[in-house]
């Protein structure tokens, strides 16, 4: 009798740790489940808060009627002049903002880390120089956002993972001045911003010509570069410092560049842009985008 006892519970023991382990796998698998519906869904906090700001910063403007004249742009030096010339904003609307879209960019958030290939939306304001952009990737299936803020003369670099998790929130003065220049950079891709009293020309000869912006009490500079063609080329700084994720900073030289001009609505806009750090031991592209699409005071 002992002996068929013992069997029983040894028998239904072993059904039990089975139904038990059973019961595990089956869990995890349903929290496995949720945790890729999350992944997937529309729904995201950073998200929400890039469309709040687009929506009350970058969108929420009169439609200009005024357009560019060959007034509007005699101050300038020869080279930015033919620049417009030859990208036939002339007699074209003068545009309130830029939405910028780039697909599948080749990005390094800091030296020495691994090369992500991000989505990249950008907006610029021309009224004042106001400037967002959202980044979306995935880290190890992982969903990765990124949100750089430049509002008020106040400029911000936030990474968050997995929808929740905020990995770094940079802010502070020399996040402010990078943001500054970085739109500086940018000024003549919506060229209404090239035109406002916050910024100020020097012509260096007829392919290069330096610009100085001014705002909210910080001044930065840099060179522009053209080619025969009349093409924006290039834009160099010395101010702006390498911000990484974890807070350091670092002064190097910077550089974007641009480049593969298509025409569309008869203005020539640029489908590559590329930024790269000059660093000691050799130049960083960090940014490298492709088939970039550039549209002036959208609806969304």
């Amino acid at each position: 009798m002992e002996t068929v006892i013992s069997g029983i519970k040894a028998v239904f023991g072993s059904e039990l740790k089975i139904n038990k382990i059973f019961l595990v796998i089956g869990l995890l698998y349903c929290l496995l489940l949720i945790v890729v519906g999350f992944f997937e869904m529309a729904y995201s906090k950073t998200r929400n808060e890039l469309n709040l700001i687009k929506d009350s910063v970058f969108l929420n403007q009169k439609q200009n009627s005024e357009i560019f004249t060959r007034e509007d742009i005699s101050h300038l030096p020869y080279p930015v002049k033919k620049y417009f010339d030859y990208c036939g904003f002339l007699n074209k609307p003068k545009m309130y903002s830029m939405k910028a879209v780039f697909k599948d960019v080749k990005f390094l958030f800091d030296k020495g880390k691994t090369t992500l290939t991000i989505d990249y939306l950008q907006y610029n304001k021309v009224k004042e120089p106001a400037r967002i952009a959202y980044i979306h990737s995935y880290k190890y299936g992982v969903p990765f956002e990124g949100l750089d803020s430049y509002i008020g003369g106040k400029g911000s670099m936030k990474g968050v993972l997995a929808k929740i998790f905020t990995l770094f929130n940079q802010t502070g003065e020399n996040m402010n001045k990078a943001c500054l220049v970085t739109f500086l950079s940018e000024c003549l891709l919506v060229p209404n911003a090239a035109l406002q009293d916050y910024i100020t020309w020097e012509e260096i000869d007829h392919l290069h010509a330096k610009a100085v912006i001014n705002y909210f009490g910080m001044e930065v500079q840099g060179i522009f570069t053209f080619n025969e063609k009349g093409e924006l080329i290039s834009f160099t700084t010395n101010d702006r410092e390498a911000i990484s994720s974890d807070g350091k900073s670092e002064k190097v030289r910077w550089t974007a560049v641009l480049g593969e001009y298509e025409e569309k609505e008869g203005i020539k806009r640029p489908t590559r842009l590329q930024a790269i750090w000059h660093y000691d031991d050799g130049d960083l592209l960090y940014f490298d985008g492709k088939g970039v699409i550039i549209e002036y005071d959208p609806a969304d």
